[in-house]
């Protein structure tokens, strides 16, 4: 709800209020946080308390009125030039060189739902406060404050308006500002590199600037735009803490200011580095949509806010609320090294396991035996698919799948036919060397004749076919952005313009193929945001399959975003990224927490692996519902103490809150600490729940030499009788379970069976290796009160 009363603006969720006041035309910030309630009777009175008291100029700094020092002012603006000098939201240069601003405030409007924007916003917005200021040189600025209120988030955007009679020079524009009181801060980043996305970053500070940012021209896996800015002894479950996102695919920068007076500045928006618009007379820029939430609830908070507003106003179209199918991907399995007979009999092995749905990855065109030609001659290589792709496809079909297809739009290879024929249509400065990443240039998304040429190749080729599923990858960063169709004062504006054209693209492909499942990748997590969540409701997390790493990069990605978005998949072992070798059950405990696939050569599998792959999907199916759609809790987030080293632990809750999938995943095994404990958040406190866990069969090769304790005569390691043995004999795991109430399993946890100490074994012990996991499947025993509940 928005609301406004004599000069204080409410803007408020369920649970927040976000409060700020206009004075002589300066918008100042007053609060965000917890809900405070204001009505017409107490809204004065409420703001007198907030209104921060000054009566008399502070040393050397400069006033807008006696005792009002813009530097330590909380403020919903900040600009250049009047004494604020605190790293400014916007920045721009008038006609005749002037760089300072003077925004007063001249006007607001509140309407229903959202507002209609050129970049992806977030849809179905309650209510919308716009906020107009204005600058004596010509310009007008509009704050807009989007509410979501179920969600408590409150989305912000800032659009700038040349009225002026000449063009100015837009430097700078960040989406959101937002100032608050001193409170010692810490700020959670989530950054890495290819392979190796997500990971957590805390930074204490006390005094000075934090900068988050990407240059790379896309989100990036350098470093994600979501980010939490907490109090310094904030914990999981407890503390006051802001998360923040932004609704945009490119260069992003976001900051976290302490200054001299102890006033804190968060801010986040386009990076300035690489940017400059020019705005002609009547023209406008709007930034793209900043997310905020604020919860007394700590990380988990954080988390729940997001997820629920990813999932409802983020992610959109057919696949939003339709269960994702499990898919087989030929990457892995085939690479380049493929024909349609290798496919189909991949696809049929898949067929068998279960597997909904079989993805056809690169090398299907051109000449495209490699990643050193053909990425743009999106043409269907005759002598791998003499049939062509429609041959294929309802071959698939035959078989009873349904078929993806991968495609790379945006990227062009020198050795095309694309590129001879328009060596214009790529970044590049004409009279420079060009710097290439895996062979691949990157095609000028800035042009309206190649956002039009790729909309039509690629409907040509969804319309050939009955393709039920679409990877979209980009599989480098930008360099050498330079647009040989703008002219040189406009050479500030490519890399934005570059992912309007994406947008564009995007937003084409999918409103003309509604029913097809587009999933995003960016040599895995290059381009994991906001952005492409509103056209892709799936992003491939990562390219790095191996599960210990994806358990740290899943967890990196659950704190902003639910892991409905994200896509994982089973592959093979050693894995083709780390070489690590994990257990069958653990990289399904991992992967069937995102969207579930399988990227391994199912048509090779030992026949003992292939039956585990069909359980696995059997068991995937019964509970995907829950997986997919429920809520996700971390309970241990890889902590490296005494008797919790390296233990992930996590799980997802049902909606009607009958049903919840968790899994422990311990990273190394650690001798001699046999004791472990289950727990489960978000079930009904006085519910009760039967408890048992997915049984994991043990090979007997797995204790090595040991098999000569109990054997009777001595097995020689390797050998044909001990490959015999191995076939003949299994070795159950542990059965565990249990009756509890949803408090206890909150609260306390179940004491599991011990583990294996090194000094015996049969089936009370819990053996799990390094790398081991256990699922567990948590039922409620009462339908009825569950869900009253």
């Amino acid at each position: 709800m928005i609301n406004k009363y004599n000069s204080l603006f409410i803007v408020e969720t369920n649970k927040t209020s976000y409060l700020f006041t206009e004075e002589d035309g300066i918008l100042y910030q007053l609060y965000y946080g917890e809900k405070l309630n204001v009505n017409k009777t107490n809204a004065e009175q409420i703001r007198e308390a907030l209104m921060e008291k000054s009566k008399y100029n502070i040393g050397n700094s400069i006033d807008s009125k006696p005792g009002k020092t813009f530097d330590n002012c909380k403020l919903e603006i900040s600009s250049l030039g009047k004494g604020d000098v605190r790293y400014p939201s916007i920045q721009m240069q008038f006609a005749d060189g002037c760089v300072t601003n003077n925004f007063r405030y001249s006007s607001y409007e509140i309407i229903e739902g959202g507002v209609a924007m050129s970049l992806p916003t977030a849809a179905c917005a309650d209510e919308t406060l716009l906020v107009k200021l204005m600058d004596d040189s010509g310009a007008r600025v509009t704050l807009s404050y989007s509410v979501f209120e179920a969600c408590d988030v409150i989305c912000r955007n800032v659009t700038v308006t040349n009225t002026g009679k000449e063009p100015l020079i837009l430097q700078s524009v960040m989406s959101m500002q937002l100032d608050l009181d001193y409170v010692p801060v810490r700020i959670m980043s989530f950054g890495g590199s290819w392979a190796h996305e997500m990971n957590r970053f805390d930074t204490s500070l006390s005094h000075g600037r934090y900068v988050g940012e990407s240059l790379t021209g896309t989100s990036s896996s350098r470093k994600n735009p979501f980010f939490i800015v907490c109090e310094e002894q904030a914990t999981e479950e407890h503390g006051l803490c802001y998360g923040v996102n932004l609704i945009y695919s490119g260069n992003h920068y976001e900051s976290v200011e302490v200054n001299s007076y102890g006033k804190v500045r968060i801010m986040n928006g386009i990076h300035e580095k690489g940017f400059s618009w020019t705005l002609l007379p009547g023209q406008s820029f709007e930034s793209p949509q900043s997310v905020l939430t604020v919860t007394k609830g700590g990380y988990a908070g954080i988390s729940k806010n997001m997820h629920a507003f990813v999932k409802n106003h983020i992610v959109r179209g057919r696949w939003a609320k339709k269960e994702r199918p499990v898919l087989l991907n030929s990457w892995e399995a085939a690479y380049f090294k493929f024909d349609e007979a290798k496919l189909l009999k991949l696809a049929k092995a898949g067929k068998e396991a279960g597997i909904e749905l079989f993805v056809m990855d690169d090398g299907w065109f051109g000449k495209r035996n490699d990643d050193k030609s053909s990425l743009g001659d999106w043409q269907v290589n005759l002598e791998k698919l003499p049939n062509g792709v429609k041959g294929l496809v309802d071959k698939i079909h035959q078989i009873g799948m349904d078929f993806g297809i991968w495609i790379e739009p945006e990227m062009v290879n020198e050795d095309s036919d694309l590129y001879r024929a328009h060596p214009d249509w790529v970044l590049r400065h004409p009279g420079s060397e060009h710097a290439t990443s895996r062979n691949q240039m990157i095609l000028d998304m800035t042009r309206e004749d190649v956002v039009s040429y790729l909309i039509e190749t690629f409907t040509a080729l969804l319309e050939s076919a009955e393709i039920n599923y679409v990877k979209w990858d980009m599989n480098r960063i930008v360099s050498d952005a330079f647009s040989q169709a703008l002219p040189a004062d406009r050479q500030g504006e490519v890399l934005h313009r570059y992912v309007m054209g994406v947008y564009a693209l995007a937003d084409a492909l999918t409103k003309r193929f509604p029913d097809i499942l587009f999933e995003g990748c960016a040599s895995g997590g290059n381009r994991f945001d906001l952005g492409m969540l509103c056209f892709f409701p799936q992003i491939w997390g990562s390219d790095d399959t191996d599960a210990y790493e994806r358990a740290h990069i899943q967890t990196g990605y659950s704190y902003g975003y639910p892991l409905l978005a994200v896509s994982a998949h089973v592959s093979s072992v050693p894995n083709h990224q780390t070489l690590r070798r994990t257990p069958f059950e653990t990289r399904f405990a991992v992967a069937m927490a995102g969207v579930l696939g399988y990227e391994c050569n199912l048509a090779e599998l030992s026949k003992e692996e292939f039956e585990a792959v069909k359980e696995q999907i059997a068991f995937y199916k019964a509970h995907r519902k829950t997986l997919q759609f429920g809520t996700y809790h971390r309970i241990f987030c890889g902590q490296s103490d005494l008797t919790r080293r390296n233990l992930f632990a996590f799980n997802i809750v049902s909606e009607d809150q009958t049903e919840s999938i968790a899994v422990n995943f311990l990273g190394q095994f650690t001798p001699n600490m046999p004791g472990m404990k289950l727990f489960a958040k978000g079930l009904i406190d006085d519910g009760l729940y039967k408890v048992e866990n997915r049984q994991v069969m043990h090979n007997v090769k797995d204790f090595g030499d040991l098999i000569n304790t109990v054997s009777p005569v001595h097995i020689k390691q390797g050998s044909l009788v001990h490959n015999v043995v191995a076939k003949v004999v299994k070795m159950e795991g542990e059965r565990e379970s249990y009756v509890a109430t949803g408090a206890l399993l909150s609260h306390a946890g179940i004491s599991l069976k011990q583990g294996y100490v090194g000094t015996g074994f049969d089936e009370d012990v819990r053996l799990m290796y390094d790398y081991g996991a256990r699922v567990y499947v948590i039922k409620s025993m009462d339908r009825t009160d569950a869900t009253e509940g």
